[in-house]
């Protein structure tokens, strides 16, 4: 197995936001109550079962993470103790062993450090986006947990999800469907919640939005999240407001903006409901934020039938998102001190 130094000769700064096969990806199998060691396979296909509950149950979850080359060349991972977190959340909600700490970061490590050709290089304004997932495998038929699991790391050089000259425009859509129910799924990052979710973009996209909206289940009052990440608003008053609910997904990236605008930005940041309808009128900025997302500035969200604008008629970015996104990747790049200890340096030795 020979791993290469030499960067691929890639145009990294129009590279979209899709899948690109790179030379390794990390496994490791759960059988008998133990994980195995793990190791590097070159294949980027696994052989499934027929009778496996990931197929069948929607016995599977992921994780979302990225690799950034630093201006000194290091590589870094951004909190990935909350990702290897979050995670475990899911797996024991689907009855699934947890990936041990140890083992989530040494499999991602492995990855990237074997994929360190696939790296962006610093400027380039991509990265290395990483997927851990998890899965229920072997043969099955009824409705119960699987008996043998894998644990899987694969890397894929990205650009933004949204493509665009800087930092990307975009609109939402309030769904007519429901993301989860509060008691259900939706805070933990299983598959099936975002095959559900499908359709409301499509139709979300047929009014000329980028994504789909979602309001709470039971009331369709409250914003829950958009359909590929969270939201957070800028609200007058110097306000930073998130949604909170049982059905948001915990989010890395929203955490930690959340931080930031409280003490880079001086801002009041509350976590509460926000009732859509009755507090637009307040709203000054709006963002969808995740890992893909990054941080990415609402200008329109279409509701009840009408289009609502925010900073700059919707069409800009505005000084409260632009300083954040700069605060965010400037950590997340290693040209900013990372005074709080986000950053994880992989070692390529």
């Amino acid at each position: 197995m020979s791993i290469s130094k030499a960067k691929q000769e890639l145009n990294w700064a129009e590279l979209g936001f899709q899948y690109r096969q790179t030379d390794f990806r990390f496994s490791a199998t759960y059988s008998d109550g133990a994980w195995s060691a793990g190791e590097l396979l070159e294949s980027p296909l696994i052989a499934v079962h027929e009778g496996a509950p990931a197929l069948h149950y929607a016995q599977q979850c992921f994780e979302g993470m990225k690799a950034q080359t630093a201006p000194d060349g290091r590589v870094l991972l951004f909190r990935p103790e909350l990702n290897s977190e979050r995670m475990n959340q899911t797996a024991e909600r689907l009855l699934m062993p947890q990936v041990p700490v140890e083992l989530f970061l040494r499999g991602v490590e492995a990855a990237v450090r074997a994929n360190y050709a696939w790296i962006p290089p610093h400027g380039s304004g991509a990265s290395l986006y990483i997927r851990p997932m998890l899965i229920g495998v072997g043969e099955n038929l009824g409705l119960r947990p699987a008996r043998t699991f894998e644990f899987r790391v694969f890397v894929s050089p990205v650009g933004p999800y949204y493509k665009s000259a800087g930092m990307a425009v975009i609109s939402l859509a309030v769904s007519e469907f429901d993301r989860a129910a509060p008691a259900g799924t939706g805070a933990f990052k299983a598959g099936a919640n975002y095959a559900g979710g499908l359709l409301a973009t499509r139709h979300a996209q047929a009014l000329g939005a980028n994504e789909a909206l979602y309001l709470d289940s039971k009331t369709r009052t409250y914003i829950d999240e958009a359909g590929s990440a969270n939201i957070v608003v800028a609200m007058k008053g110097n306000r930073f407001v998130s949604p909170k609910s049982n059905a948001i997904l915990p989010s890395v990236t929203r955490r930690s903006v959340m931080t930031l605008a409280e003490e880079q930005m001086k801002m009041q940041v509350e976590n509460r409901p926000i009732d859509l309808r009755a507090e637009l009128p307040e709203f000054e900025e709006v963002a969808a934020c995740g890992t893909a997302a990054v941080l990415s500035p609402v200008g329109r969200i279409w509701v009840d039938g009408e289009w609502h604008a925010f900073y700059g008629n919707g069409e800009k970015v505005g000084p409260v998102m632009q300083k954040l996104f700069d605060l965010l990747v400037g950590i997340q790049r290693g040209e900013l001190a990372d005074v709080h200890g986000w950053t994880h340096e992989v070692p390529m030795e």
